[in-house]
């Protein structure tokens, strides 16, 4: 079992993001072999980039408001909302708010 305090995980600049960092909470060398759980911070202003993927992912806002882009639009979100974004969707996750905006995002291990 690991336990410990998310404060106490390094914070990463995630490159090519705009005001964006990452602490990777749980992952294969915990041995998670299923699942990564992760940490991001995006500044106000910041965003993820537009981008997709070949794997799913879940994500849960914790605190801050923003947008996500995405093929059909944008939504808003804040605290407390979650999304489920299959395989191939393209999104893009931004703080539209006045203080940082917290979500863990839970993603397949990838070999």
């Amino acid at each position: 079992m690991k336990h410990q305090h998310y404060s106490d995980v390094n914070k990463d600049e995630v490159e090519g993001y705009s005001g964006v960092s990452l602490r990777l909470l749980i992952s294969k060398k915990d041995g998670a072999n299923n699942f990564v759980m992760r940490l991001f911070e995006i500044e106000p202003g910041g965003n993820t980039p537009y981008h997709e993927h070949d794997w799913e992912h879940e994500v849960f806002i914790l605190q801050g408001k923003g947008e996500v882009k995405k093929k059909k639009g944008e939504e808003k979100f804040r605290a407390g909302d979650f999304f489920f974004i299959p395989p191939s969707e393209t999104h893009q996750f931004r703080n539209t708010g006045d203080e940082i905006v917290q979500f863990l995002c839970l993603i397949p291990v990838q070999d």
